[in-house]
């Protein structure tokens, strides 16, 4: 019976700050690409128009307590912005330490794009929120509360604290370079980004202190479309020649002295997505998982689409085993020519764009 309150409690600890040297991480996505201005806010409006993101995770349903968490954001490209780059919102939930805590973010994100040639950008980018933490203290349960015999039947002598949330102000910084080959069959990405920049103080006690870790993101992504011009949105769902693409990528993050590394492949054809992903910690025991892709993507027009993704993590090693993997199911929402701002003052023109409105070939959607 002792045995079932022992985990609550140990990340309850670590959480207030009790347990020095103990800490957790944030949530990990396994559709990562899903959600890049959560990993990096340079993300932002890396191509135009408006792009809102959803997505469910249903992290160890075997278990009894819950690990949920919910993502939602919406970006815009618009190439009349001062700076040509973009502007967002973000907004996360998810239930760490077996449902005792729940961890809230919401965050305006800023892009500054930055074009060095016909084919080849970058941008900056900043995500300016807040980190809000709440704790149930009713729902913990002490040593000096169980009976060897029956359990959870006395009261305990713990008094806990006034205060079951702390609001605090949470920033990251970025930045990510995006290529495109003449042809425009080949395109990609590099990023880097930092998260909890200032280490904000996130402990319930006044009387102590526990700064929330800095988290450490680099990320690739690599696609290859077997036709010509593969890149834009319309080719990906009209007639029989849609060519086949390939989405290489992979993510890395380290946050307080935690490591993980996830890499993989997908591919879409005549909308279709499929794919695979190889994910597993780096530090302490190996955990290690595959993460199954599948997807749909319909689209409305030439450009406006919605896209249906799911994944599902396969425990393949490590202590997780038999805790049920994890679901995540995402719904995108991609409006690629709708712009905000009117006039020309954005500096949207790339050298050698050949006069398209919002650099040329650069403006080609990526694979998501």
């Amino acid at each position: 019976m002792k045995n079932r309150y022992i985990f609550p409690i140990l990340v309850i600890l670590s959480l207030l700050g009790v347990v020095p040297g103990t800490f957790g991480q944030d949530m990990n996505y396994s559709q990562y690409f899903s959600t890049p201005i959560y990993y990096n806010p340079a993300y932002t409006g890396i191509n135009s128009g408006l792009r809102a993101r959803f997505l469910f995770r249903d992290q160890w349903p075997s278990l009894p307590s819950p690990f949920k968490s919910y993502y939602f954001s919406a970006d815009l490209g618009d190439r009349n912005l001062p700076g040509s780059g973009g502007l967002g919102i973000m907004i996360n939930q998810d239930t760490p330490g077996a449902g005792l805590i729940k961890n809230f973010g919401a965050a305006l994100t800023i892009g500054v794009r930055i074009p060095l040639n016909s084919f080849m950008v970058t941008q900056l980018g900043i995500k300016a929120g807040i980190m809000q933490r709440t704790v149930n203290w009713g729902d913990l349960v002490f040593a000096d509360q169980l009976s060897g015999k029956y359990g959870n039947i006395y009261q305990t002598s713990f008094i806990p604290p006034d205060a079951n949330k702390r609001i605090v102000p949470d920033f990251g910084v970025g930045g990510v370079l995006q290529f495109l080959s003449p042809q425009g069959n080949l395109s990609g990405n590099v990023g880097f980004g930092v998260d909890h920049l200032f280490k904000p103080d996130v402990s319930f006690l006044s009387t102590g202190t526990s700064q929330y870790p800095r988290k450490w993101v680099g990320q690739f992504d690599l696609i290859v479309s077997t036709g010509p011009g593969g890149s834009s949105s319309s080719s990906m769902s009209r007639g029989g020649d849609d060519p086949l693409k390939f989405n290489i990528g992979g993510i890395y993050q380290n946050q307080a002295n935690l490591n993980s590394l996830q890499v993989g492949l997908n591919l879409l054809k005549y909308n279709i997505y499929v794919g695979g992903w190889y994910k597993s910690t780096m530090t302490g025991v190996v955990n290690s998982a595959v993460a199954l892709v599948a997807g749909y993507r319909y689209s409305f027009s030439e450009d406006m689409s919605i896209k249906f993704m799911y994944s599902y993590d396969l425990q393949v090693s490590g202590a997780l085993q038999g805790t049920g993997g994890a679901h995540e199911i995402s719904l995108i929402l991609e409006f690629d020519k709708l712009q905000i701002f009117g006039g020309g003052g954005g500096g949207g023109y790339l050298p050698g764009g050949a006069g398209r409105r919002g650099g040329g070939p650069m403006e080609c959607p990526s694979f998501y």
